[in-house]
């Protein structure tokens, strides 16, 4: 189970790396796995290289030894993507993960030849980010096959895509595939993800730990109970947003001050703000108690 990680800014725009590193022990203690750094939810294309750079070697010096931390190098050339793997297996992280090219409509070819470049960058493990809502381009397990026979580097992917089955074909294709909607946690597992990785679970981790730690015991009905209330929680504040949402929830659970998110993104209003801490605070995930021991 790996959440994305939110970066923190501080009021100037600058990476907060001092809260950076509390948000992801605050994970740490709360059981989860390992970190998907840099993800949607982790604004790396909003960041500079050196930003990246930093974020990785922060993400490897803080969980060395505890977690696994998978950093996203995706960029719309394969010349960057492949600098920003060298740069990151360097700082320490234990695994890659990367978009496929994306702005420009490039063949199916030319893909397997960007995996190619960035697999064969370093020695690490490297992941596919399925991501079709932001990069315009579904990897279909039919792509994902031509892909892992080009890239021995290979190991699996997240898969965000629309079509939940295709998680067991990519299974089917002994590639590692975690879910990317914490709303399908339990049921991916069920037809053979590996685990879950998505933004929501940073907030509150206890709430998707929970889920897995009922399934790999066999409590199928503490599972489902659990997935019920963490779906309830992420739709709560989903609803207001995305990024946004969560650096907002994470400020105020916490008491982890993420800031806003870089332009051209926006923060929350105020009365949007308000209006989902509150529903949190219903739901029983949002009190003065909660802050204060974090």
């Amino acid at each position: 189970m790996c959440p994305q990680s939110s970066q923190p800014f501080t009021a100037a725009g600058a990476f907060n790396e001092r809260t950076f590193r509390d948000l992801l022990e605050y994970n740490i203690q709360a059981g989860v796995h390992g970190f998907w750094i840099g993800g949607g939810s982790g604004e790396s294309v909003m960041l500079d290289d050196d930003e990246n750079l930093r974020i990785a070697t922060a993400a490897a010096d803080q969980g060395a030894g505890r977690v696994t931390n998978i950093m996203h190098i995706g960029a719309p050339t394969t010349r960057r993507a492949v600098t920003m793997a060298e740069r990151a297996a360097k700082a320490g992280v234990q695994a890659l993960c990367c978009v496929p090219p994306f702005f420009y409509e490039v063949t199916d070819e030319a893909i397997i030849e960007h995996y190619r470049a960035v697999g064969a960058a370093t020695d690490l493990p490297l992941m596919l980010y399925n991501l079709p809502q932001s990069t315009n381009v579904e990897i279909t397990p039919a792509l994902a096959r031509r892909i892992r026979d080009a890239v021995p580097t290979l190991a699996g992917l997240k898969h965000s895509g629309p079509v939940v089955e295709h998680v067991r074909e990519f299974a089917d294709l002994d590639l590692a595939c975690f879910i990317g909607n914490s709303y399908l946690m339990l049921p991916g597992l069920t037809i053979g993800a590996c685990g879950c990785v998505d933004g929501p679970l940073a907030v509150v981790p206890e709430l998707w730990v929970a889920i897995w730690n009922a399934w790999q015991a066999g409590d199928l009905a503490g599972a489902t109970e659990a997935q019920r209330r963490a779906t309830e929680v992420g739709q709560a504040m989903m609803e207001f947003g995305f990024i946004e949402a969560l650096k907002a929830a994470i400020t105020e659970r916490l008491g982890i001050d993420c800031g806003d998110p870089r332009l051209p993104m926006l923060p929350l209003e105020p009365e949007q703000r308000a209006a989902m801490i509150g529903r949190m605070r219903n739901l029983g995930v949002m009190d003065e108690e909660q802050r204060a021991a974090s």
